[in-house]
């Protein structure tokens, strides 16, 4: 049986008794049904990844120790910065989701022209923490032990003025292609539409910057989670490890 991975956000050390947070005991415990001495790997979102052993458990807690530390590298060489227009329910976690598995660092929900979804300030939050909790599972299958960063939502044009790096957007109409870009700092921001897709008055405003390029992207269009789960495939097989 494979030993379960299990996202706990506090300091790890070896030789700790650990209580597991309440999302890390409904996994470990509710739905894997794990018994003491049962074997689990926890890691903190931020680098450090321990095999630790369950210890007690009770009805509304458990307790594990820290075995040992795990020396595992996962994460790209490729720093991809993901603005995602928000797209409706089951389209927006597929696409964070594999987005995640695939190796992003860092991932904005982005309000664009063309977004059909309209979240209040209460609803953005209940979303953020929903995608949140995505990242996480998406980490604890994929075997990455450094959660991405999840940004606050923003909207499309604001957020462009405060990103520097390379940035690309894809548009039907363009002629270069992602063989002729060059990410010389190993930093990448990849711009997906919502359904719909970017709007031409965004388009233009975005490429009017510097730092922002107008790709295509193959002869098909593409549906959002597609598009977004492509790019970053594509980026990765040409400047990143996907092929390593």
């Amino acid at each position: 049986m494979r030993i379960p991975r299990i996202y706990q956000p506090s300091p790890l050390t070896i030789g700790q008794s650990v209580e597991l947070s309440e999302h890390a005991f409904q996994h470990a415990i509710k739905v894997l049904r794990l018994k003491p001495d049962s074997k689990l790997i926890l890691f903190n979102g931020e680098g450090a990844e321990f095999s630790a052993m369950v210890e007690i458990v009770n009805k509304k807690n458990a307790f594990v120790t820290i075995l040992e530390s795990i020396n595992l590298t996962t994460e790209s060489n490729l720093e991809i910065h993901l603005g995602l227009g928000i797209s409706k329910g089951e389209r927006m976690d597929y696409a964070i989701q594999k987005a995640v598995e695939l190796g992003v660092t860092k991932i904005t929900p982005l309000f664009t022209e063309h977004c059909v979804v309209n979240l209040d300030e209460k609803r953005i939050q209940k979303r953020l923490q929903h995608w949140q909790g995505i990242m996480i599972s998406a980490c604890e299958q994929c075997g990455r032990s450094v959660l991405p960063a999840l940004n606050t939502t923003a909207s499309l044009l604001p957020w462009a003025e405060t990103v520097s790096d390379l940035s690309i957007i894809f548009d039907p109409l363009a002629s270069a292609t992602l063989r002729t870009i060059n990410p010389e700092n190993n930093k990448l921001n990849l711009i997906i539409g919502p359904e719909g897709g970017l709007s031409s008055h965004e388009i233009s405003e975005l490429i009017k910057k510097s730092n922002f390029h107008a790709v295509k992207f193959g002869p098909r269009i593409l549906r959002t989670e597609t598009a977004a789960v492509s790019a970053i495939t594509a980026a990765q097989i040409l400047w990143g490890d996907l092929l390593q």
